[in-house]
Order: structure tokens, then C-alpha cells, then sequence
């Protein structure tokens, strides 16, 4: 009897023990796959390079023609002749269309025929003039010797100066003539357009045998052929109100486009309105151009594009910088230690972009700084493993 209660005694015990083993196995096993793992970081170097300082337009800009003519003819009539194309090149001084002039013409020609009228009448006059004047001289003489009275030498002197004064009428209605003729070509004139310069014909509102009409004072409408110099862009956008003292003409920009991807393109200041606009529910701004400095020859850059300006107006070289990206608030930033720890270091910083900002002091060149501060478990006082590669 005793050896059975031994038995089951020992037994109780053994189960018991294999137990506690076994759960004790758990917790090891759940303490080994739970421990903390090292959270993965991306590193970068402090280092020196280009700090450069820059302000940028607040709302999209727009690219422009340094030079675009919305033209019309300075007189209405129909259009009788349309010498250009959509999209075609015209040169300086290129006559684009020409109104219905027939009348005008006839008026030139008319005025030529008065002119040449005019030119006879002269040389006619002027040779009875000389002739008078000849008279003139010799019945002085005569009158002197005392072969003629004074009475028949005033008359001679009289006829003389009359048909002087008849031949300065003739030479006065030569000029009117001219100035006729010069009145018809500038009515002319007035019915041809021609390209004030170089460039491409962008629009043409009108087709042969309308009527063009110019615009009146005050009521706009639509120009007969919109004409556009693309040899020289230019980029209009606005600045903040705060940044346009730092802002100077023939500084160094960068231009962006949205529709060229992962380019700019370099310009220079080249206006600064004198103004501030103040437009309602909208921070007051400074409308500033920046010129390209060359235009794209691989792309394809047309007027009207949206555009983004960086206008760089310090820049400071060979100085200890780091990605801004890095940076917490509060000018801090996290230092990767040998051991494979983060630490807080709070630095000082000068001139600063959004790529890189002057490190003055805190960090010492060679460093390392952790760039990935966006993932979960970055913080100072944790281990870490930097990438691979990084």
C-alpha cells in the first residue's frame, strides 16, 4: 500500500515538472522571438559643398513672349488679301493681310496727276517770272539813260513781282501736291498690316472677305492676328511681399516647369514691379520676370505654361551642410553614434534652402545624421542598423 501512494506521489511530481519545463520553454521561446530588433535607418554625411540662399513665388507662375502683338488694322474694311497661316513664320516688316484699298489707290493716283499738273504749271510760271525779271533790268537801264518815264518802269517792275509771286504759287502748289500723295499712302498704309517683328503667327481672327474692325477706346475685341516673338521667354510670377527686398535685378534663378518633368532651366532677373498688389483674400505680393537665360533646344517650351521660379541671392561655398530634410523642429537633428545609437544634438544653422542647410555649429564634418525620420521607432536613445548601400 505504501509503495502504491509513493508511486502516484512521484508521479504527481513528474507531471508537475514537465509542467514548469515546458512553460518555461514558452516564456524563453517568447522572450527570444519578441526581443527588440534594431530598426532600420538611412544615413547620410555631413559634409561641405554649396549652401545657397533663395526665395520662391508663392503661386505659379506663367511663361511669356518678351515680345507678342495682338494686332488689327488701324482702319476697318474688308479684308481682301490673307497672306499668313496659323503657326507660320513671318519677318519684320512681312505684310500679313490688306483690306479692300481701291479707293485709296484712285485717290494716290489722282493726287500724282495734280502733282505732275502741278510740277508743269510751275515751270511755266517761273519761266515768265525769269523773263519778267529780265524786262525789268533792262527798262532800269533804259531809265537811267532816260529813254523810258518812270511810269513805264514801275509797271515793268510791277509785272515782274507779280509773276514772281505766281511762280512761288506754283512751287507752294507742288508741295501740296506731294503732301496729297503722301496723305493717300498713309490711308494706304493704314490698310495693311505688316509684322512689327520676327516671329510666329499664333491666331488669326478673320477670314477673307470679312470685315475687320479696330478696337475702339475702351471696348476690346478680338485682335486680327495675334503675332508672337518665341526667340526671347521670360517667366512672370509672384513673389511674397517679405522676400522682395532680397530680391535684385540680374540675380541667378532656376525655372521649373510642370510640363517638363525633372528639369530647370537658369534665368536672371530682369524686372521687379515697383508695386505691391494687394488683391482681396490674398497675401500681398511682388510680380517679378525672370528671363531664360537660354531657351530649351530639346524642348518644346510654349507661351502660357505654368512655371515656378527660384531666385537664388546669396550663396556661400565650401561650408558644412546637411540635407534640410534632416532637420527636427527646433534645429535638432539625430546623431548616429558608434555604438549604434541615436543621439539628440541641437545644432546652429545659416543660410538655408529646401536642399541643404549651413551647419555652424553641433555637428563636426563626417558625421552621420539620419535621414529617414518619417519611419516608426526612429527616436533618440534607440539602436539602429543603417541600410546597406547607405
Amino acid at each position: 500500500m505504501a509503495f502504491t501512494l509513493d508511486s502516484k506521489r512521484l508521479f504527481r511530481f513528474a507531471r508537475w515538472g514537465v509542467i514548469l519545463f515546458a512553460a518555461a520553454a514558452v516564456l524563453a521561446a517568447i522572450g527570444y522571438f519578441s526581443r527588440s530588433m534594431p530598426v532600420s535607418v538611412t544615413l547620410v554625411k555631413v559634409e561641405r559643398g554649396l549652401v545657397e540662399a533663395s526665395v520662391s513665388n508663392t503661386r505659379a507662375g506663367t511663361v511669356k513672349a518678351c515680345r507678342r502683338a495682338k494686332m488689327s488694322p488701324p482702319a476697318g474694311g474688308q479684308i481682301s488679301r490673307l497672306l499668313v497661316k496659323k503657326g507660320q513664320r513671318v519677318r519684320v516688316g512681312e505684310v500679313l493681310l490688306e483690306l479692300w484699298h481701291k479707293d485709296l489707290h484712285a485717290q494716290e493716283e489722282l493726287a500724282q496727276d495734280q502733282l505732275a499738273s502741278a510740277s508743269s504749271h510751275a515751270q511755266e510760271a517761273c519761266a515768265m517770272a525769269a523773263a519778267a525779271q529780265r524786262d525789268a533790268e533792262r527798262a532800269r537801264q533804259l531809265r537811267e539813260q532816260g529813254f523810258i518815264s518812270s511810269q513805264q518802269l514801275d509797271r515793268t517792275l510791277t509785272d515782274a513781282s507779280a509773276r514772281q509771286a505766281g511762280c512761288d504759287a506754283a512751287r507752294s502748289d507742288i508741295e501740296q501736291g506731294k503732301a496729297r500723295i503722301d496723305v493717300a499712302r498713309a490711308s494706304l498704309e493704314r490698310m495693311t498690316l505688316r509684322a512689327p517683328f520676327s516671329g510666329i503667327v499664333a491666331d488669326i481672327s478673320g477670314e477673307l472677305g470679312e470685315y475687320a474692325t479696330p478696337s475702339p477706346p475702351g471696348i476690346p475685341t478680338l485682335p486680327a492676328i495675334d503675332l508672337i516673338d518665341d526667340s526671347c521667354m521670360f517667366v512672370s510670377a509672384p513673389i511674397d511681399e517679405v522676400d522682395a527686398a532680397v530680391v535684385k535685378v540680374g540675380q541667378a534663378s532656376r525655372i521649373t516647369l510642370d510640363a517638363i518633368k525633372g528639369k530647370n532651366f537658369p534665368g536672371k532677373v530682369k524686372r521687379i514691379a515697383p508695386y505691391v498688389l494687394d488683391l482681396e483674400k490674398q497675401a500681398r505680393t511682388v510680380e517679378v520676370e525672370v528671363v531664360f537665360s537660354e531657351l530649351p533646344k530639346d524642348e518644346s517650351l510654349l507661351v502660357g505654361y505654368s512655371a515656378d521660379i527660384e531666385i537664388v541671392h546669396k550663396v556661400r561655398e565650401q561650408v558644412l551642410r546637411i540635407p534640410t530634410q534632416t532637420l527636427l523642429e527646433g534645429k535638432r537633428v539625430l546623431l548616429y553614434r558608434a555604438d549604434g545609437m541615436l543621439e539628440e544634438r541641437v545644432v546652429s544653422t545659416g543660410l538655408a534652402n529646401w536642399q541643404y542647410t549651413e551647419i555652424l555649429s553641433g555637428l563636426n564634418e563626417g558625421e552621420q545624421i539620419v535621414s529617414s525620420l518619417d519611419r516608426a521607432g526612429v527616436k533618440a536613445g534607440v539602436k539602429v542598423q543603417p541600410e546597406a548601400g547607405k
